[in-house]
């Protein structure tokens, strides 16, 4: 048991969570913001904090791979391809906790990047439920794709001005 709880320990301190956050979130005072009072009330413990993840996570990756099914129905495709982005984004919010997951997606770092995917969320779910049309819904989910991968390189110390200079340098003309 107590091996169990040093590895407890140890997946907090990687995910970034200090060791006792847990009691000092709930002795926390009652004036405070909307996000203070939502990460007080979503007080989880290690554990269960692993468990939301690893089930948000995989119920995420298995609708993203359900729309492969649906592939040639784009109307389909967007919405379980979306269900399965907003899930797989939500189970971080397991493990740093609600306040943290946005306040990273506010980091000045990466906001363009937040507000692109997040846009291009809105879009396909737009195109594949309001618009239902088939090319428009399609190119949304391409966007969308694109937006979650450089969404994705933005948590990823110089990732995304390495991709942008390999392409800059498999695409350029000049010779």
């Amino acid at each position: 048991m107590e091996k169990m709880n040093h590895a407890f320990e140890k997946v907090k301190m990687l995910v970034g969570m200090e060791p006792d956050e847990e009691e000092a979130t709930a002795s926390a005072d009652s004036s405070s913001s909307f996000m203070d009072d939502l990460n007080r009330d979503c007080t989880l413990s290690t554990k269960q904090r692993l468990y939301g993840f690893a089930i948000c996570l995989s119920a995420g990756i298995t609708c993203t791979l359900l729309s492969m099914l649906v592939f040639f129905n784009p109307i389909k495709f967007g919405i379980t391809f979306t269900l399965g982005n907003l899930l797989s984004l939500g189970s971080t919010g397991f493990l740093i906790g609600p306040k943290r997951q946005v306040t990273m997606m506010l980091d000045p770092v990466r906001i363009y990047a937040t507000a692109i995917y997040l846009a291009s969320i809105i879009i396909a779910l737009f195109c594949a439920l309001y618009v239902r049309n088939k090319l428009l819904t399609l190119l949304a989910i391409i966007l969308e794709f694109g937006a979650l991968i450089w969404y994705s390189l933005s948590y990823i110390p110089f990732a995304r001005s390495m991709v942008s200079k390999i392409m800059v340098a498999c695409f350029d003309t000049d010779f």
